[in-house]
């Protein structure tokens, strides 16, 4: 293998993305434009539910619940109505997505027997959303119930029974406040570098075929293991650089809590890195257009990356033989080791099964890569 002939190829590359527009847009501006999009547009929070209020009685009590359900930060205010057909037409027009109606004599109910309802209509057009403002309202309701244990046994002098109770102490660890933007920046990363690094490695061998070089480059004595490493090299760097970016953006910029070391992040993203460059390569050589193996690289990276890997939809939820299919998808493992490096820590050893999952990953690829060129026209 001869340094000079690998250094050589590398140069060329490099000149070419540097001359080309195209891939300086998705080598630079891409991972820009996705950390903003993706980091900002995906959240499986709901807060600010707009919320239609139908206060029957207009009391101070009934005016309490209105506020705590407000002062939560899930819910706002969005009309207050008069009749029940005002909180259906609210609803159609989309003024609203809930409806919260306090009847007649609900403080006077409340007062006498320690027991009132209040009623929470919501749209079931969109059923996450609705499971969620559901859970919302009945953890707000929760509370305003045992505040006014609380205030009924003081008054009547009445003490909740102490034998047999059983009281449930829950704690979260590794994202305390249940933050969605902590569970899902971290694979964003790997979505922008699956994106990118393809994009990019897809178009390098077809390009030659399209501009009518490849000729020349057989013509060369570079080996096909030196044309391979000469013409990652670059992408290799620039997917570095990318994903520096990106895991910076990911610690600075949305606050994610990063609470494991450098060393195993630098480690897996290389190895993910290596992976992703060597499928994209692996295109090129196989599909002679820029644009077909742009296409290839997009629907063998991109849409496992984001359906497969557990980055939004979890794995564990899955039907067993998708679940059985997300074991050959490589960004599996890079998203379970970004959490585990960032929510909780891990150490290379906690994380040995993801890692070595990602290196076979990487052998294979890397063997198949070399193997792919060959030194002819047909």
């Amino acid at each position: 293998m001869n340094l000079r002939r690998i250094f050589a190829i590398a140069y060329k590359e490099a000149l070419q993305v540097w001359r080309d527009p195209r891939s300086l847009a998705i080598a630079l501006l891409m991972p820009l434009m996705q950390m903003v999009l993706l980091g900002y547009g995906i959240s499986l929070d709901i807060k600010h539910v707009p919320l239609c209020l139908y206060d029957q009685e207009n009391s101070q009590t009934s005016r309490s619940i209105v506020q705590d359900f407000t002062a939560s930060g899930w819910f706002k205010t969005a009309a207050i109505l008069n009749s029940n057909r005002a909180v259906r037409a609210a609803m159609d027009d989309g003024t609203c997505i809930g409806a919260l109606v306090i009847p007649v004599n609900f403080s006077r109910i409340l007062a006498q027997t320690g027991h009132a309802q209040v009623q929470a209509v919501f749209d079931g057009t969109d059923a996450n959303t609705t499971n969620i403002a559901t859970g919302y309202a009945q953890g707000v309701i929760a509370q305003i119930t045992a505040s006014f244990a609380r205030r009924w046994d003081a008054q009547h002098g009445v003490s909740p029974p102490t034998v047999g109770s059983i009281n449930l102490e829950s704690r979260v660890w590794f994202n305390e406040g249940l933050d969605s933007r902590n569970f899902i920046i971290p694979g964003v990363v790997a979505v922008i570098l699956a994106l990118v690094g393809a994009q990019l490695t897809s178009l390098t061998v077809a390009r030659e075929w399209e501009r009518g070089t490849m000729e020349q480059l057989i013509s060369t004595p570079v080996t096909s293991a030196e044309l391979m490493i000469g013409k990652l090299s670059p992408y290799f760097l620039i997917g570095l650089i990318d994903a520096a970016f990106c895991l910076c953006a990911t610690a600075f910029w949305f606050q994610v809590p990063f609470r494991g070391s450098l060393f195993p992040l630098i480690l897996t993203t290389s190895l993910f890195a290596i992976v992703i460059m060597c499928i994209g390569y692996l295109i090129s050589v196989r599909i002679r257009s820029q644009l077909g193996a742009s296409q290839i690289a997009l629907m063998l990276t991109m849409l496992p990356t984001t359906m497969l890997s557990g980055y939004t939809f979890p794995i564990d939820q899955m039907p067993p033989a998708i679940r059985a299919v997300s074991l050959l998808v490589y960004a599996r493992y890079y998203v379970t080791i970004l959490r585990d490096v960032f929510l909780k820590g891990s150490s290379i050893i906690d994380m040995g099964g993801p890692i070595l999952a990602l290196t076979l990953y990487a052998v294979v690829v890397i063997w198949l890569a070399a193997r792919a060129f060959h030194k002819r026209l047909d």
